[in-house]
């Protein structure tokens, strides 16, 4: 018997296929998710529900009539962000993602959605987590009048393969919502309450593989957390697993067997009763992007033809000599704990200003952003972490990125066996719980 897992991404969306008695991925397929709609406010991060719901509809179609031996289909998908949905299970809304940035937007009065739950509940909260944007949504006026229910474009995407009308999710896509109790395994509806939000709207919990229903007479199971799926497809779920992902954001990723608290990072539920501890860093991979396009605009104004330069970025590295580089704080976005924190370049010299030390100085950074989060993890693991596995195209496509990695964390990272790991570990997540 195969699965399917299927990862409904922020820029992609990413099918795989995996023999159920070997593991081997026999298919994988990719396709762009650009269903990102303009809106007028350079906050908003919004995605068009129904484009995605179509896309991933047709690449599913294809893919059973391909292999019509699969026998369960799982889901993941791009965490935080919410959609509203009506009691027939139609979407009432766009998708507002995890990018989304009314949280840190002012209300009346002048404080932001987060500032604003922080002092009425005493709850720490990110912008583009759902809770929070419902939070804003409601104080403006934005929330459709037919909403029933909330829930992530994962479990909207179950609910449109099944028939299901009410949405069921997991208790890690629950979880990335905000006002999750791990120990309760519930909302905190207490807090909710307090905010004058409508608890009604909360989707229900499960924390075991549910079934939502059939596609085409194949189960499917409610979705797990795209972080969750990463870790479970690349690093596996014994306790001491590590992982780091670079792709539009950075992460890093441990399994514990313990419920853990610590300040600054994020406790998840993960599977079988463990937790994930993960560290987010919010600029990522993009952060070599902007040093790309930094160099690309100098190539323009110099008369050359518009193209990528990350080849020649390559290049400069591997014919540099010496291993001088600057010190890059890669936190162009700020972090989760302080938006407005800003990024640095420092350690300049007048023998270390050069292009080769700049790119040195950004991979770095970005490895050094994932690191102090480790640091912070690391003396509440159980566990010896022997393997570092590595995720996510920053790591595929780019070498000197795996060497920076290795430098800093002083362990060699290994590559992740498969390439779609968050697809690859929903379609296992078909037979991890039962």
């Amino acid at each position: 018997m195969k699965t399917l897992g299927i990862d409904i991404g922020t820029t992609s969306v990413s099918l795989s296929v995996l023999d159920g008695e070997s593991g081997e991925q026999v298919k994988a397929v990719t396709v762009g998710n650009d269903s990102f709609i303009e809106t007028a406010e350079p906050w908003a991060r919004l995605q068009d529900a129904e484009v995605i719901r179509r896309k991933v509809l047709e690449e599913t179609e294809r893919i059973l009539s391909e292999y019509q031996d699969v026998g369960g289909i799982g889901l993941t998908g791009q965490m935080h962000g919410i959609l509203y949905v009506d009691q027939e299970g139609n979407a009432v809304s766009p998708l507002f993602t995890w990018q989304d940035g009314r949280g840190n937007q002012p209300l009346a009065g002048g404080k932001s959605p987060v500032g604003l739950i922080y002092e009425k509940t005493g709850e720490k909260t990110y912008t583009g987590y759902g809770w929070v944007t419902h939070f804003y949504n409601r104080m403006e006026n934005l929330v459709p009048e037919k909403t029933a229910f909330l829930c992530t474009i994962a479990d909207y995407l179950g609910m449109k393969l099944t028939g299901r009308k009410h949405p069921l999710i997991h208790s890690s896509m629950a979880a990335s919502l905000g006002f999750y109790d791990l120990e309760r395994k519930q909302f905190k509806t207490d807090l909710l309450e307090v905010l004058g939000m409508e608890c009604g709207m909360a989707p229900e919990i499960t924390d075991r593989a549910a079934v939502l229903g059939e596609f085409r007479g194949v189960p499917v199971y409610a979705a797990i957390g795209d972080n969750q799926a990463s870790v479970l497809g690349a690093a596996g779920k014994e306790p001491g697993s590590i992982l780091v992902n670079m792709g539009t954001g950075g992460q890093i990723s441990v399994v514990t067997d313990r419920m853990i608290r610590i300040p600054g990072i994020e406790t998840r539920p993960f599977l079988d009763g463990t937790y994930l501890l993960a560290g987010s860093s919010l600029c990522g991979g993009r952060a070599y992007a902007v040093l790309e396009k930094f160099f690309r605009l100098y190539a323009e104004a110099a008369g050359m033809e518009d193209r990528a330069q990350y080849d020649i970025m390559d290049k400069i590295l591997r014919t540099a000599q010496g291993e001088d580089k600057l010190q890059v704080r890669t936190t162009f976005q700020g972090t989760r704990t302080d938006p407005g924190l800003l990024g640095s370049i420092e350690g300049i010299r007048e023998e270390n200003f050069t292009p080769a030390a700049l790119i040195r100085g950004v991979l770095e950074g970005m490895a050094q952003e994932l690191y102090d989060m480790y640091c912070e993890m690391k003396p509440w693991i159980n566990t010896e972490t022997t393997v570092m596995t590595a995720s996510g195209n920053g790591f595929r496509k780019n070498r000197h990125l795996l060497e920076a990695f290795e430098k800093v964390f002083h362990k060699k990272p290994v590559l992740s066996p498969y390439q779609e790991e968050a697809a690859c570990g929903a379609a296992l997540s078909c037979v991890q719980e039962k």
